[in-house]
């Protein structure tokens, strides 16, 4: 119970909780968030950029094994998440909210699949919340197993390198990042979220246009 209190407390203190949980930490993080429907609250984006920095910076963590093993965790992740959705079926939209699962996140998630088909279990990892429901969805839609490993692989080898590469460069190009490393943290997250914000906009448009 000790440790959970120590996680939740550090949970958005990525410096921090990086450094008390180190490796372990970060493979928990990355599979629960893309394999597991609880795991959208969890950061993603801000804390792989986080990981990079601290990686040229501090020298804790060495990039080549941080990519390796997140790499590994993202693709165990949504291949967990797949086999959810395909055991469950279609009732899995049935399910009741809570505080750990909302139908609206599937729901969204649903319309990214109908506007970019399979491309979408790579374009999610780049997507909060959606990267968390795509596998499932994709379960759910009975894709061709090894069709959907294809996106998997790629995307989160794709997915895990871009985040840590960008913590990586900056932490050995900007002096002292790591004193502003909260800065750098709060423009991955406004940037993370402009895809959401970008169909939120368009879907109230295309709204409004029918209305009127």
């Amino acid at each position: 119970m000790e440790c959970l209190h120590e996680f939740f407390s550090r949970l958005y203190q990525f410096d921090e909780l990086i450094r008390w949980g180190g490796y372990t930490v970060l493979v928990i993080i990355v599979f629960a968030e893309t394999g597991l429907l609880a795991g959208f609250f969890l950061p993603g984006d801000s804390l792989l950029v986080t990981a990079g920095l601290l990686a040229a910076v501090d020298k804790d963590l060495d990039i080549v094994s941080l990519n390796i093993v997140l790499s590994l965790a993202a693709i165990a992740g949504d291949t967990v998440g797949y086999w959810i959705g395909f055991h469950a079926g279609p009732r899995i939209f049935c399910k009741e909210d809570s505080f750990f699962f909302h139908k609206d996140h599937l729901i969204r998630t649903q319309k990214f699949y109908d506007k970019y088909g399979a491309k979408t279990i790579v374009i999610a990892r780049f997507v909060p919340i959606v990267r968390t429901f795509a596998p499932t969805v994709a379960g759910v839609g009975r894709m061709h197993y090894s069709r959907f490993l294809a996106y998997n692989i790629f995307g989160g080898i794709g997915w895990v390198m871009a985040m840590t590469l960008i913590g990586y460069f900056l932490g050995n190009s900007v002096p002292n990042i790591e004193k502003q490393v909260h800065w750098v943290i709060l423009v991955v997250i406004v940037i993370s979220f402009l895809p959401i914000l970008r169909e939120w906009w368009l879907h109230r448009s295309q709204s409004r246009q029918h209305k009127s």
